[in-house]
């Protein structure tokens, strides 16, 4: 690492995690479509130089940390080992600027989760605060 790895002020053990229920009203294959649709988003995105070439092969592997995380099986640890996310993170430099970014990725692509994806409404508040939560913890530059 070329800079001073910041840690946020923040317990990870707080970040709420999202309705499991969710998966089951979803499906796994609409959770595979939103994740896509938000690396087509990140691909246009200022931060694009933080994800490897293939953006497609990441897609696959983030969509299956959300399949796990929203209540179906567990795909990452079954294929990568365990999340370790932070960790996973550190080498690419993650500031504040980039998390908004991120963030705001997710929100162009949950703004029709409804009806492009079946996303169960009552679930979405929970689920843009982890993600807020989420993206926080991976902050690691000032």
């Amino acid at each position: 690492m070329t800079w001073e790895m910041y840690v946020p002020p923040i317990d990870p053990s707080t970040i709420a995690a999202p309705s499991r229920e969710i998966y089951a009203l979803m499906g796994e294959d609409n959770i595979i479509k939103m994740i896509a649709d938000f690396y087509t988003e990140l691909e246009q995105s200022s931060i694009r130089g933080l994800f490897p070439a293939d953006m497609r092969a990441a897609s696959e592997k983030s969509a299956a940390f959300f399949v796990g995380l929203l209540g179906g099986p567990p795909l990452y640890p079954q294929r990568y080992g365990s999340p370790m996310m932070r960790a996973r993170h550190l080498r690419f430099p993650i500031d504040e600027a980039a998390r908004q970014a991120w963030l705001a990725c997710f929100d162009r692509v949950l703004d029709h989760a409804e009806e492009k994806y079946n996303f169960p409404a009552e679930h979405l508040p929970g689920f843009g605060e982890f993600l807020k939560g989420f993206s926080g913890w991976m902050v690691n530059k000032a």
